[in-house]
């Protein structure tokens, strides 16, 4: 089987990469083209462009880069119909992913949702265009299957991948951890988690730090994404006390805090 598999977030290559690893599995001949990050390439899936390429958030930013993002969704389409597919997987990113559902539809060729969109919170409008043009969808939050289903959409549960990377050993110990972070193991930990885009950082980083202030007994950690520069989320915590940045490190963060 030829599979496309489009990521366009750090979260979407993690969890790209576990279903490449899952696919080849079950079928050692399968072959992955696609859209990702670091982490697919490491799966062996033969990228079309890196997720950077394709990282823009919100009404005025998509704006500011329209051509790009154009150029980008062009590119993907011509790449589909040259690579030719058996089978297309979307990974959330429904801002590009679902553009090119509509046209792998018109294609013929079967396409996968993983991990919906929150069309139970927001751009509820969406769920019409999944029902017209993805084939399965795969989600992640139990209540989803059933929402699907009652909107005439073919869905399953299939767990969420988040409790799989959490579930897996650290990659340091927590001695390594500690060290690294300059952190004390008696810290009782929070961790801040802004995202990993830098216009989500630079939105939400500040309001999450207006907390700070009010649990003084707490060490505040930022999970800094392996795409936003670090220097970016210290500009915004400035000289805030009792805060430190981790670097690339989001799950050991999590794995080891108090609350996130």
């Amino acid at each position: 089987m030829r599979y496309y598999i489009i990521a366009g977030e750090p979260s979407g290559d993690l969890h790209g990469s576990n279903l490449v690893a899952a696919i080849k599995n079950n079928d050692s001949k399968a072959v992955f083209r696609g859209c990702g990050g670091d982490l697919m390439k490491e799966q062996g899936v033969d990228l079309l462009f890196h997720y950077r390429r394709m990282a823009y958030m919100g009404f005025i930013e998509v704006a500011i880069n329209i051509n790009k993002v154009l150029a980008n969704i062009n590119k993907c389409k011509q790449d589909i119909i040259d690579f030719a597919p058996d089978a297309v997987i979307l990974v959330d990113y429904p801002g590009f992913n679902l553009r090119i559902a509509k046209f792998v539809h018109s294609l013929k060729i079967k396409v996968f949702y993983y991990i919906s969109p929150q069309v139970w919170a927001w751009k509820k409008h969406r769920v019409n265009q999944i029902r017209k043009y993805v084939d399965k969808m795969l989600v992640i939050l139990p209540f989803e299957e059933q929402f699907y289903r009652n909107n005439d959409i073919d869905a399953t549960y299939v767990g969420n991948p988040l409790l799989d990377e959490l579930s897996k050993e650290s990659k340091n110990t927590s001695d390594d951890f500690y060290r690294r972070n300059k952190l004390n193991k008696n810290d009782k930990i929070i961790a801040l988690l802004p995202g990993s885009r830098r216009q989500e950082v630079k939105k939400m980083l500040s309001s999450m730090l207006k907390v700070v202030p009010e649990f003084p007994e707490y060490r505040f950690v930022v999970a800094c994404a392996p795409s936003i520069d670090e220097s970016l989320c210290q500009s915004i915590i400035g000289d805030t006390p009792n805060v430190t940045i981790a670097k690339a490190q989001t799950y050991d963060v999590l794995q080891h805090s108090y609350a996130a």
